[in-house]
């Protein structure tokens, strides 16, 4: 198969849907020879933060000589993103070789495994045909259930920040998000978790003396203070000082003190890490989708605030950087997120709302959330498509004003390309 048959299998109908357990990742594992028992892992779970999070574990520990995969969900431009070693996407010749190694044993299955259950596989697959010293992988939804939550105990389980995302699959309340998240926490095993409010911390604590897992917590107090411009943000890290993050946004900080901390914990267990190498993966890592500067006059902003907690972030980033001003705003809505809290949150500093919807069958109408957008008394104009919000939104704009993009990563990958494009 070409690339362009290998990504329409894929994505083909077959692999549709998604359904919560392992079982099915389990089956296909065991038909490649189980390659996630030869290899190490960092396992990272949570609401928010989690990808940047990755990122940065990842890039330091290739700075450190590691030769180290990092599987990522979704992806913003291109498919092949979802797989990285050492910054390098995989190839499409290398893609198609490993969907050319798993299909027959997919297409033997007497249940077909989801999209991302084969992905997960083949990524898995990949990285050990790669002979990758260690893999950040980066769950997809939840913890206890996701595909990735297959590997046996990781070198360290990372928890990012929790918040209300996915309570259909995941639970109504605070305490069962986290429970599904403290689902990585595995035997014996190393976690390492966000500090958080009390309901969440006392699951986390639960599950680990009940698995007998050593926990540890993110000291935030590390962070004497923070310097924010666009584009990059500079941290006083005790006890290394300042430190430049090549990543915008205020939430950036916190994402770093996770991957310096998890860095640490896996130094202490004989990973040979430096404080340069820390210092300089911080610096250097690439994480596009989160506060990501597309361009200026007018200033373009690209924020993945998909839930209550990511728009509270973007809100504050934008208020940090910009000052007292109203934004106008593109933005895409999953029918499933909590859109009242959402828009309740990014409707003050509103000056327009141009209301999109990316091709994702989950994302809402744009008309019926133009509607809704126009119930918090701020013009609103709903497009058809991503491409067509942007250009009418920069054609709104004047050179001083700020443009930011809204959404999930799948509605993140829409609006880079449309951009980039015009």
């Amino acid at each position: 198969m070409g690339i362009k048959e290998t990504l329409e299998y894929i994505h083909s109908v077959q692999w549709s849907g998604s359904k919560l357990g392992l079982e099915r990742t389990e089956e296909l594992l065991r038909r490649l020879g189980n390659p996630e028992k030869k290899l190490k892992f960092v396992h990272v779970a949570g609401t928010n933060g989690k990808g940047s999070t990755s990122a940065c574990i990842a890039n330091v520990l290739t700075k450190a000589g590691y030769k180290t995969g990092l599987y990522t969900s979704p992806y913003i431009v291109c498919f092949n993103e979802r797989m990285q070693i050492d910054g390098e996407y995989i190839s499409d010749e290398d893609l198609e070789h490993m969907v050319n190694v798993i299909r027959p044993h997919a297409d033997a299955m007497p249940e077909a495994p989801t999209e991302f259950e084969m992905i997960t596989a083949l990524a898995m697959n990949y990285f050990l045909y790669k002979k990758c010293d260690i893999v950040v992988l980066e769950v997809g939804m939840g913890g206890r259930l996701d595909s990735t939550n297959v590997i046996e105990t990781p070198e360290l389980a990372v928890i990012t920040a929790i918040g209300y995302d996915h309570v259909k699959e995941l639970g109504p309340t605070i305490s069962d998000i986290a429970g599904e998240k403290a689902g990585i926490i595995k035997n014996g095993g190393d976690v390492l978790v966000y500090r958080g409010e009390k309901a969440v911390e006392d699951v986390f604590e639960r599950v680990a003396a009940e698995r007998g897992a050593k926990l540890d917590k993110v000291d935030f107090s590390r962070i004497k203070s923070a310097e924010f411009s666009l584009g990059s943000t500079t941290l006083d890290f005790s006890p290394y000082g300042k430190i430049k993050l090549a990543l915008a946004g205020t939430y950036q900080p916190k994402n770093a003190a996770v991957a310096i901390t998890a860095l640490e914990k896996l130094r202490e267990k004989g990973y040979k890490i430096s404080d340069e190498n820390i210092i300089d993966g911080i610096a250097t890592v690439k994480w596009p989708g989160r506060f990501e500067i597309l361009g200026t006059d007018p200033t373009f902003i690209l924020d993945a605030a998909h839930n209550p907690q990511g728009a509270e972030s973007a809100m504050e980033s934008l208020c940090t950087y910009f000052g007292d001003r109203k934004f106008i705003f593109v933005v895409s809505v999953s029918a499933d997120k909590d859109l009242d809290k959402i828009l309740s949150i990014i409707a003050p500093y509103a000056k327009t709302f141009f209301a999109v919807r990316p091709d994702n069958k989950r994302s809402m109408d744009a008309k019926k959330l133009a509607e809704k957008l126009a119930e918090y008394g701020v013009p609103t104009i709903a497009c058809e498509t991503v491409s067509q919000g942007i250009n009418k939104a920069i054609e709104y704009a004047e050179e001083s004003d700020v443009i930011c993009a809204l959404g999930s990563l799948f509605f993140s990958s829409d609006v880079k390309t449309s951009y980039l494009e015009r």
